[in-house]
């Protein structure tokens, strides 16, 4: 993902902008991995191979979100990996 979408990127959900992006893995302006962010509502949208991944809750992978926040909780803030939506660990 280039880091400049999360300037005109908006929560699916609730149209909160901004969003909070938290990278891993990013090289130049392209972030390969991370997490994107929306403090209005507190759910977490993954960036997996440079893809966010913005769906409603009712289409998102569970197994694959869960495999992620495991993935990656000594990385994440704590208000996603305990408390984020739709789910956390």
């Amino acid at each position: 993902m280039n880091r400049k979408l999360i300037e005109i990127l908006a929560c699916p959900i609730d149209k909160h902008f901004p969003l909070e992006l938290v990278e891993f893995n990013s090289k130049d302006e392209i972030v390969s991995d991370g997490v994107i962010f929306c403090s209005k509502c507190s759910r977490y949208y993954p960036i997996i191979e440079e893809i966010p991944i913005m769906l409603p809750d009712e289409l998102r992978d569970k197994n694959q979100d869960i495999e992620f926040l495991n993935k990656y909780k000594n990385t994440l803030p704590d208000k996603i990996v305990s408390k984020g939506f739709p789910w956390h660990l």
